[in-house]
């Protein structure tokens, strides 16, 4: 009996009950009254074949449906997550296992739950690509037994239930507090040394400033003495300048805004110089 099988689909040719090949697309023969062509629709449903009988080999892909899972942390997550697979060895899909697609299901599932249940919650929603990875890596030793290959594995929805997420959102906003603080206390910090380093700078240069003024007015005082001492001796040039010291004191003292002024007892130092007969020049 001749028959033509679609376009990546095959069948199972049962011979009194065991299966005896499988033919792929194109013509296929089968003997009549003998040879039996192997329905799956019994056990599959409506999913992955035509007609009952063509057995898909096209890329599948199956939903889990959200289910509800325990992480390392006990923390409930709710996953959802789809399963892209297709057959590769018919004879094993069909009689290795019963219900393929719902044993399918059920053991991504049981991976899905190891794989988060090892884990923190914060881990779980910081590594959800390599979780994929991770699933398919525990899928592929146990669906290879029943002739299916699993291509990929995507969580389409990974949600914390109503006290999680609301713990989740205080820590967030608690981190982010905690990031502002420790920036505004950088700042500070930054602000305070660049302040110092200022008021540092600002005090170098008065320093140094009072110290220049100090040398100009040493000099200048020196030549004076200097000139002075070349035309009244250097004894009578120590003794105007003592008194012009004294006289500036009295002057500083004077302006001071107070109400009493504290002048010297004595003022034999000036009162001899004032009376002092005044110096010759020398010839």
């Amino acid at each position: 009996m001749i028959s033509t099988i679609p376009q990546s689909h095959c069948r199972i040719i049962e011979r009194f009950g065991k299966p005896v090949k499988v033919q792929s697309s194109g013509l296929a023969f089968k003997l009549p009254f003998i040879d039996t062509v192997r329905n799956v629709a019994d056990v599959w449903g409506t999913e992955t074949h035509k007609y009952g009988v063509f057995i898909e080999l096209t890329e599948q892909i199956s939903d889990t449906k959200p289910r509800e899972c325990i992480t390392k942390d006990n923390a409930k997550v709710t996953v959802d997550c789809v399963v892209s697979w297709r057959v590769v060895d018919p004879i094993k899909a069909v009689y290795e296992v019963d219900h393929l697609h719902q044993s399918l299901l059920q053991a991504a599932l049981n991976v899905i739950r190891s794989e988060i249940g090892s884990r923190e919650l914060d881990e779980v929603l910081a590594t959800r690509a390599n979780l994929n990875e991770m699933i398919v890596s525990g899928l592929t030793d146990t669906l290879k037994k029943w002739g299916i290959q699993v291509l990929r594995v995507e969580i389409q929805e990974l949600k914390t239930d109503d006290s999680t997420s609301k713990a989740m959102l205080q820590q967030l906003e608690a981190e982010r507090k905690s990031r502002a603080l420790s920036s505004e206390a950088e700042g500070q910090a930054q602000a305070t040394l660049k302040n110092a380093s200022a008021d540092r700078d600002a005090t170098v240069m008065r320093a140094e400033g009072a110290a220049k003024a100090l040398e100009i007015l040493a000099t200048a005082e020196r030549n004076y003495v200097d000139s002075l001492a070349g035309t009244i001796g250097a004894e009578e040039a120590a003794r105007i300048l003592l008194a012009q010291k004294v006289i500036d004191g009295f002057d500083r003292i004077s302006k001071n805004p107070g109400d009493k002024v504290f002048l010297p007892s004595s003022m034999q130092g000036v009162l001899e110089l004032s009376t002092s007969p005044k110096a010759t020049p020398k010839q």
